[in-house]
């Protein structure tokens, strides 16, 4: 038996209700992004690195529920050396582009009602670029709050809703971005990727939301949105100072 196949729980085969069969095909055609930019990824692993401390000392397991196609993961990999690592995804097709990035990856669903891990199993988890597609992600944090152990660590990050052009946006009476009224297509907004965004959180909302559901938030960072035109991204980055302006919402909380 493996490592991975120990860590599971006994009873994985838990039957729930599935996600609304449009949503479901919507992430599982290959044409829909599944991976967010390298700054991101790399801030992020150096904000769990900094939380895990060397892992000669204590080797971590790490889940990163809603992996995608492991290029997070992938990217975060040399700060996380010699910790465990587990890519955990729904999507059949994601999960198979994982594989090739990735030594561990379980299929996993949380809408299902329970990951496929025992309880406390987990000294980390990532969820990057996740929470902003779920229809319950009250019922999301309750399950990374019963796999992660006592003081274990969540490293999320989310679009910014408040970011810094967002608020000049909505001035001007402009749908903001990342926000999405259709999975067919956008409108009343710039870009034109269609990822199927259906909650979108700013700072205070993220940190009360997080705290509600058994957390200690620790910090919230910034970080730069890939997507921004060229010509804006030196102010992008220059919002991270300000994680309420900045693009990406990095939150590093901690199970109460």
């Amino acid at each position: 038996m493996t490592t991975t196949a120990r860590l599971r729980k006994d009873t994985e085969g838990d039957a729930g209700a599935a996600p609304p069969r449009g949503l479901r095909e919507f992430y599982e055609n290959p044409a829909v992004p599944v991976a967010s930019g390298d700054a991101r990824s790399l801030r992020q692993a150096r904000m769990l690195a900094a939380a895990l401390g060397p892992a000669a000392a204590r080797p971590a397991v790490v889940l990163d529920v809603g992996c995608g196609d492991g290029t997070a993961a992938a990217t975060a990999a040399p700060l996380l050396a010699g910790h465990r690592v587990i890519g955990v995804d729904w999507s059949q097709d994601a999960l198979r582009r994982a594989r090739t990035r990735l030594t561990d990856v379980v299929r996993g669903e949380l809408t299902s009602g329970r990951l496929p891990f025992r309880s406390g199993v987990a000294d980390a988890v990532l969820f990057s670029e996740v929470i902003e597609h779920l229809v319950d992600p009250d019922g999301a944090l309750d399950e990374l709050r019963r796999v992660l152990r006592p003081g274990g660590h969540l490293m999320l990050s989310t679009p910014n809703l408040a970011a810094w052009y967002n608020r000049a946006l909505l001035l001007a009476g402009v749908q903001p971005v990342f926000s999405e009224v259709s999975l067919r297509g956008i409108h009343g907004r710039p870009g034109s990727e269609v990822v199927g965004h259906l909650r979108l959180y700013t700072a205070r909302a993220l940190r009360e939301f997080v705290t509600a559901s058994g957390f200690e938030v620790v910090r919230l960072a910034g970080a730069p949105f890939h997507g921004v035109p060229r010509p804006l991204r030196p102010l992008d980055r220059l919002a991270c100072a300000a994680p309420s302006l900045s693009s990406i919402l990095l939150l590093h909380a901690r199970r109460a």
